[in-house]
């Protein structure tokens, strides 16, 4: 076990299931995972957003796509080439702003090609891609976890040391009721959830001006009093994110809501001193 292994070895989340430590040849400051539950709700595009905008505030960002068997974070970012082996250990990418990304696509031959895996296998990979890894010294690691409730989110809520959750809904009925699925499931793991953001809030009309309620009206409000979670913001529907994402420069994207969702997680998970 690597030296700098800190107090995360030996933690056993309650359950009986033993947190894994730091990683080898790594220092990871703060955990934060991105679930939904549901998918479809913009939960990648909010994980890459988030760790944007903490690689914008000088912090050094990790991102890792929990999605195995539907990573789409490289395409994102435009990332292209394979990730490189050291020693038996994954280098992660990095990004034009270097975040350290890794995702099973970045190992894959073709970008396209599908990932035909069982549970196991899966929950595996995940724990891999935290072990197996030389991440380095990171600020913040973002957890990208795939839809449902089933073996991936289930690894990394039980092992991965987290700090915490944040939960991304969207307006539809059917989307609430499926995330407040995954926000029982974290409870009952008993790890903390950070707040809610809403996506696809609304669209702002480009000839009027006016907001347009595609989905139909916003459910923040009521399903933030309902779960007792802080509301961070709402995220409408801009089509320049959607251009942005697929020529995978989501990088330039430019948000003043997430500009202030680092100072909460600060407030609720401890201060993050910036490396020079």
């Amino acid at each position: 076990m690597a030296e700098n292994a800190n107090t995360n070895e030996g933690q056993t989340a309650k359950g009986g299931i033993e947190k894994l430590s730091q990683p080898e040849f790594s220092h990871i400051g703060r955990v934060i995972a991105v679930m939904s539950g549901k998918g479809g709700v913009g939960k990648s595009s909010v994980s890459a957003l988030l760790a944007v905008a903490l690689a914008r505030l000088g912090f050094k960002v990790g991102l890792l796509d929990a999605d195995i068997t539907g990573p789409s974070i490289p395409k994102l970012f435009g990332l292209q080439q394979h990730a490189a082996v050291q020693n038996g250990k994954v280098l992660p990418s990095e990004s034009k702003l270097g975040i350290k990304i890794m995702s099973l696509n970045l190992l894959l031959s073709k970008e396209d090609d599908p990932v035909i895996w069982r549970g196991p296998l899966i929950g595996g990979a995940v724990k891999q891609f935290w072990t197996d890894v030389i991440w380095g010294e990171l600020d913040y690691l973002v957890v990208d976890l795939p839809p449902g409730t089933g073996d991936a989110p289930l690894t990394v809520l039980q092992s991965l040391p987290l700090d915490g959750l944040i939960m991304v809904s969207s307006p539809q009925d059917l989307a609430v009721m499926v995330v407040k699925k995954a926000i029982k499931m974290a409870r009952m793991m008993h790890v903390p959830i950070l707040g809610l953001i809403e996506n696809m809030s609304g669209f702002i009309c480009p000839h009027c001006g006016k907001p347009v309620e595609l989905f139909g009206p916003s459910k923040a409000e009521d399903v933030s009093a309902a779960t007792g979670l802080r509301l961070l913001g709402r995220l409408p529907l801009d089509p320049e994110l959607s251009r942005l994402g697929d020529a995978g420069e989501i990088e330039r994207y430019d948000l003043e809501l997430l500009k202030s969702i680092p100072e909460v997680l600060n407030s609720q998970i401890g201060t993050v001193q910036q490396r020079p």
